[in-house]
């Protein structure tokens, strides 16, 4: 489309309407950011018009930060949705790595701040302190609010939002409830862009809408790959680290991304994993791996018979 006169004008007065309605001097931000990039900032692409600078987060995958245009941006709103109630812990463990990730780049004095609306910790259970602590996140840094209701968890983001003295925020909600919007969406992502904190909507089983984050992520459990040993095999019957199916829903790429992602609390890092083909797997042989012994308990032919029945004497 090609701007003329008459079209910029337009488009700079809706800019000032919509930033007169949200109460943010947008125009004044992007003048700011004009004059040139802090350090550690990155150009995001864009028009003349509407080139601004902001700092990201790099989630340490190269097909996943491409699309990303460098990492999830520390300045705006990010959402992740799970397709249902099931795979929020997954989703919550994915946000708490981000939240991870975040504490490790920001000060060592800057809180996290979890909002979690009341039904969302009845459907999928509150955070667990010691568990966070050895999946990576110092508590010690952290503050979590349990509003009961979706107008006041929206206040406190919005009134965290406005004081930029948080590493990230993030805001758990529970389906697409009719208080929750596009123009709520709009307020917290503008605010969170002028405070310069990124806030991550996390949504249970919540379906697509519009929205103004910019990525939006769908998460979901994978089987964990099993705990790896420095010669590259894998330990047999290990606990391994947890994996998450993550797809891009929503960014400025034009091909969607699926992947799966391991997080290592030890690390405090995600790694690629690239599905397993059959042939791999019969390659891959397990170290340490223990004889297997035949499962009978009647005879060294096989099991048992079904049907056995074995009587106990009366007590009294």
């Amino acid at each position: 489309m090609v701007q003329t006169p008459m079209t910029r004008e337009r488009l700079s007065a809706l800019r000032e309407e919509i930033a007169r309605l949200e109460n943010e001097n947008v125009p004044g931000l992007l003048k700011a950011a004009r004059k040139g990039a802090p350090e550690g900032f990155e150009q995001k692409i864009g028009n003349e018009d509407a080139d601004v600078f902001r700092q990201v987060l790099p989630l340490g995958i190269a097909a996943l930060d491409d699309i990303l245009q460098g990492g999830l941006p520390l300045g705006g709103l990010t959402e992740i949705r799970t397709a249902e109630t099931r795979d929020a812990g997954a989703a919550m463990g994915f946000v708490l790595a981000l939240a991870v990730l975040c504490q490790d780049r920001g000060q060592a004095v800057s809180p996290v701040l979890w909002i979690g609306q009341g039904m969302t910790a009845s459907e999928a259970g509150p955070p667990y302190g010691r568990g966070l602590q050895a999946y990576g996140l110092d508590t010690g840094r952290c503050i979590f609010s349990s509003p009961r209701t979706i107008a006041d968890a929206l206040w406190i983001a919005e009134a965290a939002l406005s004081v930029p003295v948080f590493t990230a925020i993030i805001l758990e909600i529970r389906g697409n409830p009719a208080q929750f919007g596009l123009n709520e969406s709009r307020r917290l992502h503008m605010r969170a862009r002028t405070g310069k904190v990124p806030i991550f909507l996390l949504r249970q089983a919540g379906e697509e809408e519009a929205s103004s984050a910019i990525f939006r992520f769908r998460v979901a459990p994978a089987p964990a790959a099993g705990r790896p040993l420095p010669d590259g095999s894998m330990l047999a019957g290990s606990i391994g680290n947890p994996v998450f199916r993550v797809a891009v829903e929503k960014s400025r790429a034009f091909a969607p991304l699926e992947l799966l992602m391991e997080w290592s609390s030890h690390a405090r890092r995600f790694r690629d994993l690239v599905p397993e083909t059959a042939a791999s797997a019969a390659k891959r042989q397990p170290a340490h791996s223990v004889a297997e012994l035949p499962a009978s308990a009647g005879g060294p032919g096989g099991a048992d018979e079904m049907g056995r029945v074995m009587a106990f004497q009366k007590a009294s």
